[in-house]
C-alpha cells in the first residue's frame, strides 16, 4: 500500500483539485484507491457526491479499525472510494495531542484499514500541526501544489524549513506548479527561479489556470469524466505519470 498526500500550508492552490483527480487517475490505470479527506471542510467528498458518515461523533474513530471502515463509502467510479470528511475533524490535534505515540498513529490506522487499498490518497487541511506532522511521518509522498507566486513561494520555503528542523526526509516532497498562466511574467520568473533553487524537488508537471477546473464544483466529478481531452486534464495525467514513473525535473 502507497500513502500520498497532497499537502499545502497554503489554501486555494488547488490541492482538492489535484487530489481528486490523481486519486481519479490511479483508479483509471488499474490501481484500488482510497481518498481519505482529512479536511473538515469536506470539499473531495462534496467533488465526488459522497456524503459523510453521521456516526463519526469524533476523532477517536481512527484508532478502531471497524469504525473507520464502515465510514468508508464507495464513489461512482470503480476501483475508487472515499473517506469523507465531516466536522468532528477539526479535532484531530486534540486527539492526536494526548495519544503517547501520537507520531505514529495515523500510519498504523492508515495501514490497518486501508490494507484492501493499492493507494491511499490524503486531502490535507492547510496549515502546520500535530495531524500535518503525522501525516509527513506516514506518507510516501508528498504532493505540493505550489501557484508560482510570491506568497506561494514563500510558503513553500516554510514548508522545506519545517521539514530540515523536524528531521523529516526532503525526498518525500514532490512540488508541483498549478494554477500557472504562461502570459504572466510573474508566473514565468517564479517558475525559473523556484526550479533553480529547489531543482530536485519540483516535478515537470505543470497544471495551468483552467475554467474546466473552476468547474468542478458544478459537475461534482473528476476532470476525466467532462473534460477529459481538456489540457488541464491531459496535465493531470501527466502528474500522475510522472510520480509513478519516480522522476524529478532536472531543469
Amino acid at each position: 500500500m502507497k500513502i500520498i498526500a497532497c499537502y499545502s500550508n497554503k489554501g486555494g492552490v488547488g490541492k482538492t483539485a489535484t487530489s481528486v483527480n490523481l486519486a481519479y487517475c490511479y483508479a483509471q490505470a488499474g490501481y484500488t484507491v482510497l481518498l481519505c479527506d482529512l479536511d473538515p471542510q469536506g470539499a473531495s467528498g462534496f467533488y465526488l457526491r459522497v456524503k459523510p458518515s453521521k456516526k463519526l461523533k469524533d476523532a477517536r474513530f481512527f484508532e478502531d479499525v471497524e469504525r473507520f471502515t464502515g465510514s468508508i463509502r464507495a464513489s461512482d467510479y470503480d476501483r475508487f472510494d472515499v473517506l469523507p470528511a465531516n466536522l468532528t475533524f477539526r479535532d484531530f490535534d486534540v486527539f492526536l495531542s494526548r495519544m503517547r505515540n501520537k507520531r505514529s498513529r495515523l500510519k498504523k490506522a492508515l495501514a490497518a484499514a486501508g490494507s484492501d487499498y493499492d493507494v491511499v490518497l490524503l486531502d490535507c487541511p492547510p496549515n502546520f500541526s500535530t495531524l500535518s506532522e503525522n501525516i509527513f511521518r506516514a506518507a510516501d509522498q508528498i504532493v505540493v501544489p505550489v501557484i508560482p507566486t510570491t506568497l506561494s513561494e514563500r510558503t513553500f520555503d516554510q514548508l522545506v524549513t519545517f521539514f530540515e528542523k523536524q528531521g523529516l526526509p526532503k525526498k518525500k516532497l514532490r512540488a508541483f506548479f498549478s494554477m500557472v498562466q504562461r502570459r504572466k511574467t510573474l508566473h514565468l520568473d517564479t517558475i525559473e527561479r523556484m526550479r533553480k533553487l529547489y531543482r530536485k524537488r519540483f516535478l515537470n508537471a505543470e497544471i495551468p489556470f483552467a475554467a474546466d477546473i473552476e468547474r468542478m464544483g458544478q459537475n461534482r466529478a473528476p476532470l476525466g469524466v467532462y473534460a477529459g481531452r481538456s489540457a488541464a486534464a491531459i496535465a493531470y495525467q501527466e502528474l500522475f505519470d510522472e510520480l509513478e514513473n519516480g522522476e524529478v525535473s532536472t531543469i
